[in-house]
């Protein structure tokens, strides 16, 4: 063969490159597998993924804000009148209406009081019936000179004084029967009686500043209190024009059971150190969920956002330079796609351009994603409700 091939070459010379070309004949399919198998083997695994669904609803624009519950109304019940207080009607912490009896402050000497000043009253009443009489009787005669002018005077002045004593008899009775009835202390409003802060026995004095006798808290209906940026306010005042306006509570640690209630106070100013206006919201509390005090989840429902595009908030990744997701495509690889998110939904996020309902979005294991990547799908996350 080398004579054939090379005939004008020395013979060692065929000799060498005969030998070199049934090497290379040799080795060839040897090296084209070993290359088909490195790609095969350098070729990337499937990337588990969990996967989800972007969904189009209407969701209401709200603000958000921390709240605190104020009772409706509160009363603190002091005595009106001074006395030994003779019993308690209640129990602490006892739901109490409207007129019933709290507490009874010793009556007798109240009692006694009015007794003598009606009997006051009776003798005055007796005395005006005179002097009334006595004042027609010289009436009659002092025109035919029987009695003097002067003496007729003296009378009709001294009827008039009594019918002011009288009158004055009748205002004694009525603040008696009042000191009386204030021995009688009631309830003033429908709420829940506070702790008992003076007990049977003790010696009251009225109207003590520092010693009320219990507070009585009026929580249903009930208030929630809450600030928001003075910012938000031409559109509050735009939207309650337009309407009433629902309010969403819920104590921390039940955020799932939200109570609905109605914006029912805008302030009259921002308050200047804070930058804050007050808003007050009322809820009809029938099942006692809010209690003065506690602190509240509050959420001021302003409209609803019609149409809007909604993924998990997980599925949104921070990029340098923008946010974006992993969209799945129907080979099972995925699209990196920049996206414009909005504001968060509870656990879901409006993108506002970038996706669009019924793509499938990658949720987890995005870290190990480029654009391409090839991915297995292990879990399917539900759908936004």
């Amino acid at each position: 063969m080398s004579d054939k091939v090379f005939p004008l070459l020395p013979e060692p010379i065929r000799i060498f490159i005969s030998a070199v070309v049934a090497v290379f004949i040799l080795f060839t399919p040897s090296c084209s597998q070993d290359s088909s198998a490195k790609g095969r083997s350098q070729s990337k695994p499937e990337v588990p993924v969990t996967v989800s669904t972007a969904v189009r609803k209407d969701v209401p624009l709200q603000i958000k804000a921390i709240g605190k519950v104020q009772a409706y109304s509160t009363v603190t019940v002091k005595a009106q009148v001074p006395g030994e207080l003779l019993s308690v009607h209640f129990r602490e912490g006892q739901d109490v209406k409207k007129g019933d009896l709290l507490f009874t402050i010793d009556p007798r000497p109240f009692e006694a009081q009015l007794k003598q000043v009606e009997a006051n009253l009776a003798r005055d009443r007796a005395q005006l019936a005179n002097a009334r009489k006595q004042t027609e009787r010289y009436g009659t005669v002092v025109s035919k000179g029987y009695v003097s002018q002067d003496q007729y005077d003296s009378i009709s002045a001294n009827a008039s004084a009594l019918d002011a004593t009288v009158r004055a008899g009748e205002a004694a009775v009525e603040n008696a029967k009042l000191s009386l009835k204030y021995c009688y202390i009631r309830v003033p409003v429908d709420g829940c009686a506070g702790e008992i802060k003076v007990h049977a026995g003790n010696v009251v004095k009225a109207n003590d500043e520092a010693l009320p006798l219990v507070t009585i808290n009026q929580v249903s209906p009930i208030f929630v209190t809450f600030s928001v940026p003075e910012q938000n306010l031409p559109e509050i005042k735009k939207h309650k024009g337009e309407g009433k306006l629902e309010v969403f509570a819920s104590v921390p640690g039940t955020e799932n059971e939200l109570v609905s209630g109605e914006l029912t106070f805008v302030d009259n100013a921002v308050d200047f150190s804070t930058g804050t206006i007050q808003l007050k919201a009322q809820f009809s509390n029938k099942d006692r969920s809010l209690w003065p005090g506690q602190f509240t989840n509050v959420s001021l429902t302003l409209e609803q956002q019609k149409g809007v595009v909604l993924v998990p908030f997980e599925a949104v990744q921070a990029g340098q330079h923008a946010q974006y997701i992993f969209v799945v495509k129907p080979d099972n690889t995925v699209e990196y796609r920049v996206v414009s998110p909005g504001r968060t939904i509870g656990p879901d996020v409006i993108i506002e351009k970038g996706v669009t309902p019924g793509e499938t979005i990658v949720t987890d294991g995005q870290f190990q994603l480029a654009d391409g990547s090839r991915i297995k799908v292990v879990e399917k996350g539900s759908q936004t409700e």
